[in-house]
């Protein structure tokens, strides 16, 4: 492969991956291959970075991609000799590793992993074929448990909970976890060689942090999510606090408008009005929390948890085939997780268990219409499927005639409405519908509100 098919791939790769390169950042990153060695690998890696990586989060997938379309020169790569990496026994390769987590250098604990895929990562898949796994490396050399005895030897007697064993503690941790990115990294180098490249960056890079589904996150993905979360929420408050006051024109400046007309011979030609109050906008959340999109909905909450600071008023409000409100799990003080556990068990929220958004809009009308007032933004949040039940769409357009903005976010993909049970187009007729799938559309649907 050459280099400008390997330079085209990759830039094709980082895309594919979710992270947003440009025509014209290819361009640049090609240009810049031109002033460096490309004989120095770090040089190369850095100048693709300079030109092609936006944010820090993009980093471990750009970093990851980079070493499957320039994978380093294994020839150069050498362990210590005083092992047989090929016939020692477990034990003793154990305690080599242990060695090497104490006072190896990076070159030398890269061999090790590259020997330990090569004589335990290998599996017979069938006849001329194999597979490769990190798994079986790091079940057959536990290197998380080789701390109690590192620490035996690098105190020495002297006294334990000390500094000493802090330090010894934070370097084998560290020499544990470049052991295991080392092992992964070089089983995906095997499979990549085996598979192609094009194949294995297709799946060994999650999509960015701003690109991951909220209908596919995990519990990891929400924690880190968190984040995201308060950013956001200032932000929206921010921009329907404008919308607020873009709308209103202000009260009339009596005292103005008379001395102005003084230059008029008492004809008031130009009437002055008073600026509108700052203020901090009302907010209603009322939110889907079926099974079905569990995960937009915990972080729709965490976002409805955020936004308590923002708004001088949040009252939320969650449905599956009746709604209840929620504002009580989310008062001041309270923690996320715990008010998360509490809504689910506590909230009554579901009659029959399948998702009714008719039903569930004429209980919210009859029970918290007059939640909704001139001075309240309306944030509906769920995939408008409703079982093929009635979608009571003139009680929706009551609700939405009395607050002064209304928005719909929908975790499905555009292409998916309308689809089965889904009748998004007909609630997108009363509520403008935004498809809302993680959290770059998020943050490309609050510059919009400007």
């Amino acid at each position: 492969m050459s280099l400008v098919d390997r330079h085209v791939g990759f830039v094709h790769a980082l895309r594919d991956a979710g992270l947003p390169v440009s025509l014209a950042e290819g361009l640049d990153a090609a240009r810049a291959l031109r002033v460096i060695d490309l004989a120095e690998r770090e040089s190369l890696r850095e100048a693709y970075a300079a030109t092609l990586v936006k944010r820090p989060a993009y980093r471990p997938g750009f970093d990851v991609l980079f070493d499957l379309w320039f994978p380093p020169a294994i020839s150069g790569l050498r362990q210590r000799e005083e092992v047989d990496l090929e016939q020692a026994p477990v034990a003793e390769l154990r305690e080599h590793l242990a060695g090497l987590l104490v006072d190896g250098t990076e070159i030398e604990l890269r061999a090790f992993a590259r020997a330990m895929v090569d004589r335990f990562g290998r599996q017979e898949a069938q006849p001329g074929r194999q597979n490769w796994f990190s798994y079986s490396v790091l079940r057959a050399l536990s290197p998380e448990t080789l701390m109690a005895g590192i620490l035996r030897e690098a105190l020495a007697g002297r006294e334990r909970g000390g500094l000493a064993e802090k330090t010894a503690r934070q370097r084998v941790n560290s020499g544990i976890r470049r052991f295991e990115e080392a092992v992964t990294a070089d089983v995906r180098r095997r499979i990549a060689e085996d598979s192609g490249i094009e194949k294995i960056s297709r799946s060994a890079v999650r999509p960015p942090l701003d690109q991951i589904d909220f209908l596919r996150v995990t519990k990891a993905d929400l924690s880190r999510l968190r984040r995201e979360v308060h950013p956001l929420a200032r932000r929206l408050a921010a921009r329907l606090t404008i919308k607020h006051r873009k709308g209103r024109r202000g009260r009339l400046d009596f005292r103005r408008t008379v001395r102005a007309s003084l230059q008029s011979g008492g004809v008031p030609l130009n009437i002055h009005v008073k600026p509108p109050r700052p203020h901090k906008p009302e907010l209603v959340v009322l939110c889907d929390t079926s099974d079905s999109v569990s995960s937009f909905a915990h972080f729709t909450l965490l976002l409805t948890y955020a936004l308590r600071e923002q708004f001088t008023k949040v009252r939320a409000f969650g449905f599956v085939d009746t709604v209840d409100e929620i504002t009580r799990f989310f008062q001041p003080g309270a923690d996320v997780v715990d008010a998360l556990a509490r809504l689910a068990h506590e909230a009554d929220m579901v009659r029959f268990g399948r998702t009714n958004y008719g039903h569930a809009l004429e209980t919210f009308a009859e029970r918290y219409g007059d939640a909704i007032g001139p001075k309240t933004s309306l944030l509906i949040l769920g995939d408008a499927r409703s079982n093929y039940q009635p979608p009571a769409l003139e009680v929706l357009r009551s609700l939405t005639g009395k607050a002064r903005h209304a928005y719909w976010l929908n975790p499905e993909p555009r292409r998916q409405w309308d689809t089965g049970d889904s009748i998004a187009t007909e609630y997108g007729s009363v509520v403008p519908m935004h498809e809302c799938r993680n959290v770059a559309q998020l943050a490309a649907f609050i510059e919009e509100l400007a």
